[in-house]
């Protein structure tokens, strides 16, 4: 996150309407597949109902935190949604991860994938969207820690949550998480702070959308792969 977040405060002062949508396009279609290929295997892995209700409960949660949320962009307050919801996912999937990997001996690449492949892109797409607001980036540091904040205390004191509750934490992480990817995908429709095409001449906006709309998918489903691709070189025998 920490790595993704210049890049994005970068992007957001210099982009033009298409490098705004591939740099949101990629950001959340690694997030999506990496939830999928990471994440929800994981909240699976650790109690199969349970876990599914997680799942659902996350994104239901990132969803109504959202849209109930958006009274909050009236107050001049120090974190936006977007930071928000992944504090709420970091702090999710701190003490989960605290729990099952602080006796591990090494990180294994699998690991590493996993969390680099979610962790950077929503940290440029959130980095984005504070420099767009005009907020510092500097907020980001809290999802960012809130990982390690929650798993170191949490693997020293040695707490072992059954496979219920274990399914529950990593299914809402991975809930949270895949609202947050599935909310940056570009939309290029009036407003959009993902596809920025107000700007544009009325005359030429329809044609202007199209391009853009195909830049969208293509951006989406190249994140998408990249992550696949890096996923199969590490996890595929």
């Amino acid at each position: 996150m920490a790595a993704g977040a210049p890049l994005g405060a970068r992007a957001a002062r210099t982009a033009t309407p298409r490098e705004t949508v591939w740099g949101y396009g990629l950001a959340s279609g690694a997030m999506v597949t990496s939830t999928a290929l990471f994440l929800i295997p994981q909240a699976l892995g650790q109690h199969g109902r349970f876990g599914s209700l997680g799942i659902a409960a996350g994104f239901l949660a990132g969803y109504a935190g959202h849209a109930v949320g958006h009274r909050l962009t009236h107050r001049d307050l120090p974190i936006d949604r977007t930071a928000a919801e992944l504090t709420a996912h970091a702090l999710a999937a701190g003490a989960i991860i605290g729990a099952i990997y602080a006796a591990m001996p090494s990180l294994t690449s699998i690991l590493g994938v996993a969390l680099v492949s979610h962790k950077a892109p929503a940290g440029y797409a959130a980095a984005r969207r504070l420099a767009d607001d005009g907020r510092a980036v500097v907020t980001l540091l809290l999802p960012a820690a809130a990982v390690g904040l929650v798993a170191l205390p949490v693997g020293i004191v040695g707490i072992a949550p059954s496979p219920v509750v274990r399914g529950l934490l990593f299914g809402a992480a991975a809930g949270v998480f895949l609202h947050v990817a599935v909310d940056l995908l570009p939309e290029c429709t009036a407003g959009s702070d993902t596809c920025p095409v107000d700007a544009v001449r009325e005359s030429d906006e329809h044609r202007t959308r199209d391009r853009l709309r195909a830049h969208a998918a293509g951006s989406a489903i190249g994140g998408g792969v990249a992550v696949a691709l890096a996923w199969a070189l590490v996890a595929v025998p």
